[in-house]
């Protein structure tokens, strides 16, 4: 093999490989041509799965029920939506308490975190729907959702808080101390900044699985993305065509939050 051969190969071979972190110095036309590798290996595996299954794809009964599709993906994403907010702030009130000097808040937080995280999501609806719901004489099974939602995720969150406070060295604080920095300049200079950019890819992968367990609430009868498409499947019997779509429903749902934790980690990267 002559030298042209040996550097053409090795320039070939070098889109396939990279020297530093493939998440932030990538180049494009690498990124591109990776990905639409990954893709079509993707696409050869579905492609020939279902010609083994010699089964007629009807697309068009979508379709004639898009209209349950539509509702349901709107519902789930309002669901989701407040879900995120609210269990955001229940995760980060616990968080501090964890940390309070006032004992019964502190064993408040663990009580609570250990409950919620010791027990399935399945149980933990009913016991809320059908028991302290009824006991409060609570009817709205909608709100009700999203408030189970969010006590569940956020005894996760406020694990995910703790852990990234936590994880601030001491000497960090001392020198802001030393320097003469008050408590409200080490939280806004030093503290939050590290903080939300360690807990951003937990944080995340936290509210992706959030946005998937909404479709639990189908057993307590919330009209979410889950439940309109059984309800479809049960009247054209077009499983595979109904499920792809709730699997690209959630993929839509699921991948912007990832995005926009990568560019807020990016974000509080370049401040700290």
């Amino acid at each position: 093999m002559d030298k042209h051969n040996k550097k053409s190969i090795s320039k070939f071979l070098n889109v396939f490989w990279t020297e530093g972190n493939p998440d932030s110095n990538l180049h494009s036309i690498k990124r591109l041509v990776n990905t639409a590798l990954i893709a079509l290996m993707l696409a050869t595996v579905l492609l020939y799965s279902f010609s083994k299954l010699n089964y007629n794809m009807r697309p068009e009964t979508i379709y004639e029920y898009r209209y349950k599709f539509y509702t349901g993906f709107g519902m789930t994403v309002v669901i989701s939506l407040f879900s995120l907010v609210l269990s955001l702030c229940i995760g980060t009130f616990f968080a501090v308490a964890r940390k309070s000097r006032f004992l019964p808040l502190h064993y408040l937080s663990k009580f609570y975190v250990e409950i919620i995280r010791g027990t399935p999501l399945l149980v933990q609806i009913y016991v809320f729907f059908y028991i302290i719901a009824t006991a409060f004489s609570l009817e709205n099974r909608y709100v009700l959702g999203i408030v189970i939602l969010s006590i569940f995720s956020g005894a996760y969150v406020t694990e995910i808080i703790r852990a990234g406070v936590e994880s601030i060295e001491k000497s960090q604080i001392e020198t802001a101390r030393s320097l003469g920095f008050t408590s409200f300049q080490r939280y806004r200079f030093i503290i939050i900044p590290q903080v939300i950019r360690r807990i951003m890819p937990p944080l995340a992968g936290q509210f992706a699985s959030l946005v998937k367990d909404s479709s639990l609430l189908s057993v307590i009868a919330v009209s979410e993305f889950t439940k309109n498409v059984q309800e479809v499947d049960s009247i054209n019997f077009a499983s595979i065509e109904n499920y792809i779509a709730l699997a690209i429903g959630y993929i839509l749902l699921t991948f912007p939050i990832s995005i926009i934790s990568k560019k807020l980690e990016r974000k509080f990267y370049y401040e700290s």
